[in-house]
């Protein structure tokens, strides 16, 4: 049953606008969900490939076990069973150049004592070598990761630096040292518990999309497809108007309006607002192939061009992030290339290459440097019924899965406003908190 309250217009379907879509509708809000496209999901979906005639998803996303704001919002729109937990907390890795192969394995509880044992930990690294990535948590605002834990030893080239990349999107030379110290307090740091791989079953759209979809509908939530927001029209300090391609809609006194969409369209509408303006690219290769049934589901390169190969039904598919270095190469070229590191990584033939389609994104994320995270806003703007959502949005987060659901919640919170009777400043939990059900569903997947 909705409330007194005026509604919140939310513009944009990816996984920000969505999640502060549910979290609104699970407190009774009246809300109006706007996407340009006629798809939801954003960078985080799926699709039928026509060229290579099967279903895959636009990226790769590998959601874990600590990702507690990507839990919530999938409990809440009932999706927790379309994941697949991989049944060891172990990431593999082999090194393209050496031939070398091993595995992390982080050990249970937050003692790290996995660092102690030559079988758990990165070959031609001792126990000591661990203890600089402790620096990273007195870090300054303005140091990047190179400058506290270096580049030519074995353990950032052989740990460190791949998972910068894989979570910020940023060579680690450029990368926040700060940033990077958020990620590992919020997986290593809390254990394997924490660092548990959660893989869709199906796809992206089928995990992350569609069910948020049909719950919103069942809570009557207007959602409309193929809404281009044109402008918004200013009135003082408030949003008057937003103006589409079909007409404008006007925004009564006790409406809220969330802009849900990518930094660079939230500038175009609102040019006042300050938010990142350098960008990350990401590769992504898609093979179709025979089902690997017995191979591992996922694992890490080193010293090659893929960085992470993931093995699906009917594809393997390739991240290559803050891929600078190769984004301007063909297709074809990439095809070739990466399919190397993909047959040497799964004992699989160099030749023929099988049919790829290639997804470059030139502005995947944006660059999680000391000097743009500065840019990053928070929630709230100069115009009080405006808000922001987004993986840009300063959440803590790098621009993730985690960053992005985490965004739209921080925003619905502040359309929401404090619980009744309730300090100012108290805010009600991610998701309004889970039913008992979903708690242990989450509980029982970490």
């Amino acid at each position: 049953m909705m409330t007194g309250a005026g509604t919140v217009h939310v513009v944009g379907a990816g996984l920000a606008g969505l999640s502060a879509a549910v979290e609104l509708a699970a407190n009774d809000r009246r809300v109006r969900l706007y996407e340009t496209s006629r798809y939801a999901g954003g960078r985080c979906r799926s699709y039928l490939d026509a060229e290579l005639g099967c279903r895959i998803d636009n990226g790769n996303h590998l959601l874990l076990a600590g990702n507690r704001a990507a839990l919530r919002y999938l409990a809440r729109i009932g999706a927790i069973g379309t994941l697949e937990r991989h049944p060891d907390t172990a990431f593999p890795f082999v090194d393209a150049a050496t031939g070398e192969r091993w595995i992390v394995r982080p050990n249970r509880g937050v003692l790290p004592w996995w660092i102690l044992s030559a079988r758990r930990r990165v070959p031609g690294t001792r126990a000591v070598d661990y203890l600089p990535v402790l620096r990273l948590r007195r870090a300054g605002p303005s140091t990047t990761v190179t400058e506290v834990l270096g580049r030519e030893v074995p353990l950032s080239q052989r740990l460190w630096e791949p998972l910068v990349v894989a979570a910020l999107n940023t060579g680690a030379e450029v990368a926040s040292a700060r940033l990077f110290w958020r990620i590992l307090a919020a997986t290593l740091g809390r254990g394997a518990a924490a660092c548990r791989p959660l893989l869709p079953r199906e796809g992206l759209s089928e995990t992350f999309v569609d069910p948020a979809l049909a719950w919103l509908r069942t809570q009557d939530v207007d959602i409309r497809f193929g809404a281009r927001l044109r402008a918004l029209h200013f009135d003082a300090n408030r949003i008057s108007a937003l103006l589409f391609d079909t007409g404008p809609t006007e925004l009564g006194d006790g409406d809220t309006l969330i802009l849900a969409v990518p930094a660079i369209v939230a500038a175009r509408l609102a040019p006042a607002l300050r938010v990142p303006d350098h960008y990350s690219p990401i590769v992504n290769a898609h093979y179709r192939c025979l089902p690997l049934a017995e191979a591992v589901p996922f694992i890490g390169v080193i010293g090659g061009t893929a960085q992470w190969i993931f093995r699906k039904d009917q594809v393997v598919s390739v991240t290559v992030s803050a891929a600078n270095e190769i984004v301007d190469r063909s297709a074809e070229e990439l095809g070739e290339l990466l399919w190397r590191d993909v047959a040497f990584a799964y004992h699989l033939p160099a030749h023929p290459v099988p049919p790829v389609r290639i997804v470059k994104e030139r502005r995947a994320t944006f660059l999680a440097s000391p000097a743009q995270l500065l840019r990053r806003p928070g929630p709230r703007t100069q115009w009080t019924n405006l808000l922001l959502a987004g993986d840009y949005v300063d959440t803590g987060w790098p621009a993730t899965i985690e960053g992005a659901i985490d965004s739209g919640v921080a925003a619905a919170n502040e359309a929401l406003g404090p619980p009744p009777g309730a300090p100012e400043r108290q805010r009600r939990s991610p998701l309004g908190g889970a039913t008992r059900a979903e708690g242990e569903r989450e509980r029982a997947l970490q």
